[in-house]
């Protein structure tokens, strides 16, 4: 089984395309300044699932193209939602079977990189964090842009947490 934080991180996705179900490419690509557009967004978290699990943990990168225009910082621009989709797919499903051998060792394990210059420790548990609380930020973000696309009924948040992905122990 994996472990409890991998479930929980499975949980914010599927929490983040059930937020996006029914949203056509034209809403997707509309942007609402300042925030990025929800198409974007997809092609954020796909760049940070690489760049955390595929690049980081596995010493790969299967789209860089993520890396000049989803990252942290890039530009803005408003990408088709299909395209995003599938790069988002595509690096998740490349990062499942690794995330499935995450122990609570290897989630704690200090790993040293260097960012701009500086040497800091980084852990997978961390990342896992940072990665799971991005998806609701998102998650939240695109909603605010669905309600100002003029969207009603929305999905209620938190979904079936109870049933999906309750609290376990390690």
């Amino acid at each position: 089984m994996p472990h409890p934080l991998v479930l929980q991180l499975r949980f914010a996705r599927s929490e983040f395309l059930r937020a996006l179900d029914g949203v056509t490419d034209a809403e997707a690509r509309r942007r609402f300044l300042p925030m990025n557009c929800i198409s974007w967004n997809v092609g954020h978290l796909a760049w940070q699932e690489q760049r955390y699990w595929l690049w980081r943990g596995q010493d790969q990168v299967l789209m860089p193209q993520l890396n000049e225009s989803f990252a942290y910082g890039a530009p803005a621009s408003t990408p088709q939602l299909d395209e995003m989709w599938a790069a988002w797919q595509t690096i998740t499903a490349a990062a499942d079977p690794w995330l499935d051998t995450l122990t609570t060792e290897r989630l704690s394990a200090g790993r040293e990189i260097v960012i701009d210059g500086e040497r800091i420790i980084l852990t997978f548990g961390t990342l896992m964090l940072r990665t799971i609380y991005h998806y609701w930020y998102h998650t939240g973000e695109n909603m605010a842009i669905r309600q100002m696309l003029g969207h009603r009924d929305l999905p209620d948040f938190v979904g079936n947490i109870d049933d999906e992905a309750p609290y376990r122990p390690e």
